[in-house]
């Protein structure tokens, strides 16, 4: 078991510490077995690195010069899979950003882009914080960080367990928070919200980092889940923090369902999420970018809308972003 691992609860912490690490606080469903599992991942090793699967998806072109003509209005870009950056009073934020070709440990093998990057690295603006949810390869890539280091020097704010990371990169300009923490940058306050997924880039440091969503408030509420499966906390997330004038949730890798509902929702209980969480609009994300699961590619988007139209929300509530797309909000 994976808390195991990490160690036992710690005595007056919050309920999701252990002593070498963290678990989620309330796990909605048990993890697949050791051998399905393992057969799993070895299949999507062997297809993504020799038999990759292959989809087109709209992109809208966006060289940038928007997004620097725009840093005083509230926009929100799709880049692709996690990555958004969000224009909210002056600020430009990044949410786990990926410019990679592939969402591994090595360049050889593993995930790969099915969809370029909606913004070319060189087009960004100014970029002023960065926000990491965990350290999943498709949501923390190296080459990604380091360059974003060097280029634009900006805020990282980061889930507990990762600033030893970023220092180990030589980078410095870290914050790192606990579940409802918070910190203020620039006129802006993010909180660090709690996510039910897990944490690893080896074999031997899974959940010794946290994993987390994070809400960002100025003059407009966004809320970025992260990766997560779905579970109670959306609600407390609203209740606390919310009404959301936009909601980023995660759409993508929901099957097999043996292995996936227990860190991802699946499209259906992403739009129930963002109900609990109060939002105005959503931009759904996690999916068309890397190829991590068993459904088609095109697919989560689909069900997406299916599920609008069956609870009566348009296309002025649910935002299907191409990459490359920018939307005010």
């Amino acid at each position: 078991m994976a808390c195991a691992r990490v160690g036992g609860a710690v005595p007056g912490a919050p309920v999701h510490h252990r002593e070498h690490g963290f678990a989620n606080a309330n796990p909605s469903h048990p993890p697949a077995g050791g051998w399905f599992r393992t057969r799993f991942f070895v299949a999507r090793i062997w297809s993504t690195t020799f038999n990759p699967r292959r989809v087109s998806l709209p992109v809208v072109v966006n060289d940038g010069s928007r997004l620097r003509d725009s840093q005083d209005a509230a926009t929100v870009t799709w880049v692709g899979h996690s990555t958004l950056l969000v224009q909210l009073d002056g600020v430009n934020v990044l949410t786990d950003p990926q410019w990679s070709q592939r969402a591994s440990p090595v360049s050889f093998g593993g995930p790969s882009r099915v969809t370029p990057p909606g913004v070319r690295f060189e087009d960004l603006p100014a970029i002023h914080v960065v926000v990491i949810s965990h350290d999943h390869y498709d949501h923390l890539d190296v080459d990604t960080v380091k360059r974003l280091a060097e280029a634009h020097r900006p805020r990282f704010i980061v889930p507990l367990g990762l600033k030893a990371w970023f220092a180990d990169l030589g980078i410095g300009d870290v914050d790192e928070l606990d579940w409802w923490q918070d910190k203020r940058v620039g006129g802006l306050t993010f909180t660090c919200v709690p996510a039910q997924h897990f944490s690893g880039r080896t074999l031997w440091d899974r959940n010794r980092r946290l994993w987390s969503g994070w809400t960002i408030s100025g003059s407009k509420r966004l809320y970025f889940a992260g990766d997560t499966a779905y579970y109670g906390a959306f609600k407390d997330i609203g209740a606390r923090l919310g009404p959301f004038d936009l909601a980023a949730i995660p759409i993508g890798a929901y099957l097999p369902p043996e292995i996936m509902r227990a860190s991802h929702t699946t499209p259906e209980e992403a739009l129930q999420a963002f109900e609990d969480v109060g939002a105005r609009a959503l931009v759904p994300i996690h999916w068309g970018t890397f190829d991590l699961a068993d459904e088609p590619l095109a697919e989560p988007p689909k069900r997406l809308v299916a599920e609008a139209e069956r609870r009566g929300l348009g296309a002025d509530r649910v935002w299907i972003l191409k990459h490359g797309e920018m939307r005010a909000w």
